[in-house]
């Protein structure tokens, strides 16, 4: 991608350097990870990892600065996932703007290991995820080492397809899509909440294409090979890739965040078309996703 010159977002909290964690009904800070490294891998949803925990209860451990000093690639980093937040800002303030809305950019909070929120304590095991509960992406940016090496996908445009879908998730939350959606999936059984939350994960991959397609339009973003990127870690977060992988089969009913093939191809609608009002993933048959 090319970013020279590029502002980088203030609506960041930068807390690398210090963790928090929690002893919760008997699991451990090494459990958490173990927890959390399952879910990411099977495909599962993070956030429901830190709600079980904070139901556990259990006592708070919260140290202070780790004292590593971060590396020149990390600051790198850093910066890049503050640029891409500005792009996001710019894109959607103004998609926001042309429906006679104002948009309200989501907090970046950028961590080391684990970090509170205000759903409780997560893991950066767990992967990147926003949480509608204080309107915020949380992002250990060691999540990238982990795409390059457990998942073969680097890039910088595979990076910034990870941020632009949680501030997807945002944009949901500020629609009222999220909400709605969560509702849904609380009265529903587990078959239809997991068809539910697919909706909701193909969504929020339209709509960081949406942001690619956009963000290029203003400021000439996108190189040659950066779509592909993109394309390429979307196939290797399929739930039927992660299964598989993981335990050697799938369990289609188990889905929850959609096929390698869904993923890419809703993706690649969101940067091909751009437009916010072909990304309805909620009116089609399910078997047509």
């Amino acid at each position: 991608m090319q970013l020279d010159g590029r502002r980088q977002s203030t609506n960041v909290d930068d807390r690398r350097g210090g963790s928090a964690g929690k002893v919760a009904g008997g699991v451990g800070l090494g459990g958490l990870i173990i927890i959390g490294l399952i879910t990411l891998l099977m495909g599962g949803n993070p956030s429901d990892v830190i709600q079980q925990v904070n139901q556990m209860g259990g006592t708070e451990i919260v140290t202070g600065s780790s004292g590593r000093e971060a590396t020149a690639e990390e600051e790198e980093l850093a910066v890049f996932a503050k640029q891409i937040l500005a792009g996001t800002e710019d894109v959607w303030t103004s998609i926001f703007k042309k429906y006679g809305r104002t948009y309200q950019p989501p907090r970046l909070v950028l961590y080391t290991d684990y970090v509170q929120t205000a759903s409780g304590t997560a893991s950066a095991q767990s992967g990147p995820f926003y949480s509608p509960a204080d309107q915020t992406v949380y992002l250990d940016l060691s999540f990238f080492t982990t795409m390059k090496q457990q998942f073969g996908s680097d890039g910088d445009f595979a990076y910034a397809y990870v941020i632009a879908h949680e501030v997807g998730h945002h944009v949901q939350y500020l629609l009222g899509t999220l909400q709605q959606a969560n509702q849904q999936m609380s009265r529903s059984s587990e078959k239809i909440a997991n068809q539910i939350s697919v909706r909701l994960e193909l969504q929020a991959d339209f709509y960081a294409g949406v942001w690619a397609y956009n963000d290029n339009k203003m400021y000439g973003s996108l190189e040659p090979g950066d779509i592909e990127e993109g394309l390429a870690i979307a196939s290797r977060i399929g739930d039927d890739y992660l299964q598989k992988r993981a335990r050697g089969y799938t369990v289609p009913e188990s889905f929850n965040h959609g096929t390698s093939d869904q993923r890419q191809r809703w993706l690649k609608k969101g940067i091909t078309t751009g437009d916010i009002n072909q990304g309805d993933t909620f009116s089609p048959d399910y078997s047509r996703l």
